[in-house]
């Protein structure tokens, strides 16, 4: 089997963490491996197969003798730098927003698009992790009946925001943990000082607000659902309704999820579809209380799928709940999924 020189951008973060658990776990074919960071990780120590490998200081001349780049170092990065892996002659998987909405660079995830791969000229989107694992469940569904209309609501977790931000939760919890009369328990509030990352308190609280609000009122997350959803499934008639909230969980998002389909199809066709597709587990049997739930996605690949009921409400309307492991499916491992069909036989 031929194997490959990977470079990681963003090897310390939470992202980056998962390249190289997943590389590992998957059994991916690689020869070498490069681990690339900003200059402040110069010098730490990070294990793959065993071995200790040191990272480097990230910059253009970084990719030589590289086949494949995972990147997650931050848009800004992206941008700056993939340009150079190009003409290193690398194929770059970015898991930033830099290239996902560029009319010459495939936005794919395996389940739905995987023949987008073959467009690429040298760099490859991964999508936001909220569209994801919306898409994952969506698409069999939208095979089958055709969806029209989208209404999601997400509830995003921690992690999706950055190591920091786990950071953040943690030192507000523990903060409050400390209350210990009557009186101080039902008092929520944290010390400002203690509120850095975010733009309120996250723990005990909800945030309906992910990333910068722009001219429409709608947040720069809920724009790259409704973009990103129409250029993975090929179909810009399809109309998407998002509202994304933060929510005090550490892993795993989940969403509320409404549409409304040209063909009418039954919760009960829909399951059925569901428990065939490609990348879902489904969980719902409401009789046992059984349904997905971050605590059952973390860690897990799979897209979690349950609540799957008609919508009385209008005509071949379906809702369900989705759930999965943001840091998994919503990053590294969709990437890794991506390499994968990169490096598969003409054959297959």
């Amino acid at each position: 089997m031929k194997r490959y020189n990977v470079a990681i951008m963003g090897a310390t973060g939470a992202v980056g963490g998962r390249f190289l658990s997943i590389l590992q776990e998957r059994n991916f074919p690689v020869k070498e491996l490069v681990l690339l960071a900003s200059l402040r990780s110069r010098g730490k120590r990070l294990i793959f197969r065993g071995k200790a490998h040191e990272v480097k200081v990230l910059g253009h001349d970084s990719f030589k003798g590289i086949d494949i780049v995972l990147s997650s170092a931050g848009a800004s990065r992206s941008g700056e730098f993939l340009p150079s892996a190009v003409k290193a002659g690398c194929i770059s998987i970015d898991n930033t927003s830099a290239y996902r909405m560029d009319p010459e660079v495939p936005l794919v995830v395996p389940e739905v698009n995987a023949h987008a791969v073959k467009r690429h000229k040298g760099i490859i989107a991964n999508p936001n992790c909220s569209t994801i694992q919306m898409v994952v469940a969506l698409w069999p569904i939208h095979k089958a009946a055709g969806i029209e209309r989208i209404v999601v609501s997400t509830y995003q977790s921690v992690s999706g925001a950055g190591q920091k931000k786990i950071t953040e939760i943690r030192e507000q919890v523990s903060y409050l943990s400390k209350r210990k009369s009557f009186e101080d328990i039902g008092k929520h509030n944290v010390d400002k000082g203690l509120i850095k990352e975010f733009p309120h308190q996250i723990s005990y609280n909800l945030i309906p607000q992910i990333d910068v609000f722009m001219d429409n009122d709608y947040t720069k997350e809920e724009m790259k659902m409704v973009n990103e959803t129409r250029k993975i499934m090929e179909d810009d008639s399809i109309r998407v309704s998002p509202t994304c909230v933060r929510v005090p969980v550490f892993f795993a998002h989940s969403e509320s999820v409404n549409i409304q389909t040209k063909k009418p199809i039954s919760a009960h066709d829909a399951r059925k579809i569901l428990s065939d597709a490609p990348g879902v587990k489904l969980i719902d049997s409401p009789d046992k209380q059984s349904y997905p739930m971050p605590l059952d996605a973390e860690g897990k690949d799979e897209v979690f799928v349950g609540r799957i009921r008609q919508d009385g409400s209008i005509k071949n309307g379906l809702n369900m709940w989705i759930v999965s492991d943001n840091l998994r499916k919503g990053a590294a491992l969709n990437a890794i999924q991506i390499a994968e069909e990169l490096i598969k036989p003409v054959s297959q």
